[in-house]
């Protein structure tokens, strides 16, 4: 029998019940219970720069928030400044020429591109190639938009490179959108320009939009450089590279990205967002010129900081007998748990034993069972603090 206070109440989409609750939203609510019981709770999971945003930067904002014009309606494509000022970047960085008004489109955090453009290429029943392990808004925005994730397998013998060529046909024929994103989250492994060359030609034989996620372009370590897929030929013909200033610049908080490639598909991309969203505060994009503009200084010091913090936790986790391999990019170590334990098994044990918070890699797809991810985002002292914990708790 059914209530009548159940048929009063307002029926939620069905997609809501196949989106697993977001990673970091359970992980805060066990945090949150701890610091509520007086437990120093350290957190070495969600990937949020413990740096302040450069100087020149904020100077930057606070000049432009002082600037009448900048207290309207933004463009929502992001301002014709801003958006030269991307594909100037991107002439510098990489060598790519892009057109502003066509082949640019400014975003609020490369999160929010990347979900929406499910929104602008998938239609209900189509398919979306993911990798195994990787960011869960690549197989989420499918589900929101009724769509089906194909996860392409990956490991770490294949340097965790997503493996598009075992997809089978019938999946082929109704897939829209493959997401890539090297440097990886959670792995942070890197991909050679002959694996993007690949992908590329897989994308242009099945007439599928590649869709590479860039955020951590700019944290690389020991020489390494990364390129932007659309350095190789043929690139913009199916290809769109999104870009993020969150890492690079500490700016986490300032939600400021941009999309850049195929003109088709960021004239699609900016159909969505001219439909549901009103565009980022001009100000916070003039203040994203001059962080992809003005002095680089800070991005390099940032980059020698991050890589002393992985020498100091793979040394330390490899004394506690905690496998992991040396990244060459991104602001995580990617780490295997301990046998006898799951992925989730062994980050609740750190949780409510340690006191130390980090990511279960199954929480990132299929193929991250058996592996933890540990963000290099906490100063030292609590770094060390934390694996000191792990240390001890791996003791008993």
């Amino acid at each position: 029998m059914t209530d009548s206070n159940d048929r009063a109440r307002p029926k939620t989409a069905s997609s809501l019940d196949k989106l697993p609750p977001y990673l970091f939203a359970r992980i805060d609510a066990k945090r949150d219970a701890l610091r509520d019981a007086g437990i120093d709770v350290i957190s070495l999971g969600i990937g949020d720069p413990d740096m302040p945003t450069p100087d020149h930067i904020i100077d930057a904002m606070a000049q432009a928030i002082r600037q009448p014009a900048n207290h309207r309606y933004p463009d929502y494509a992001g301002s014709p400044a801003y958006r030269q000022a991307c594909c100037d970047w991107m002439l510098q960085r990489f060598g790519v020429k892009l057109d502003a008004s066509s082949e640019c489109l400014a975003l609020i955090g490369s999160k929010e591109g990347i979900a929406h453009i499910h929104m602008a290429f998938l239609d209900p029943g189509d398919y979306v190639l993911a990798p195994s392990v990787g960011y869960p808004v690549y197989s989420g925005g499918a589900v929101l938009t009724h769509a089906h994730t194909y996860f392409m397998p990956m490991n770490a013998t294949g340097g965790w490179l997503a493996d598009f060529s075992t997809v089978p046909a019938a999946v082929l024929d109704k897939t829209r959108l493959m997401f890539l994103g090297y440097p990886n989250n959670p792995t942070g492994a890197v991909a050679s320009t002959d694996y993007l060359d690949a992908a590329i030609d897989f994308c242009q034989r099945h007439g599928i939009l590649l869709v590479h996620d860039n955020a951590y372009s700019e944290i690389c370590f020991d020489g390494y450089v990364a390129p932007s897929v659309l350095e190789r030929p043929g690139a913009k013909d199916v290809a769109v590279e999104m870009f993020s200033l969150s890492k690079s610049y500490n700016m986490t908080g300032w939600r400021i990205g941009f999309a850049v490639g195929n003109a088709r598909a960021i004239r699609a991309l900016g159909t969505v967002k001219n439909n549901l969203d009103s565009g980022q505060f001009t100000a916070i994009q003039d203040a994203a010129i001059a962080a992809l503009l003005g002095p680089q200084d800070a991005v390099g010091a940032m980059c020698k900081l991050y890589q002393r913090r992985r020498d100091l936790i793979i040394q330390a986790l490899e004394q506690i007998g905690i496998r992991c391999q040396s990244p060459k990019a991104t602001v995580y170590v990617w780490a295997q748990v301990p046998d006898g334990f799951s992925s989730e098994s062994f980050a609740t044990k750190l949780l409510e034993e340690a006191h130390v918070i980090v990511t279960p890699g199954s929480g990132y797809g299929p193929d991250g069972e058996g592996y933890i991810r540990i963000s290099l985002t906490t100063p030292d002292d609590q770094l060390l603090e934390a694996v000191r914990r792990i240390g001890t708790l791996a003791q008993r």
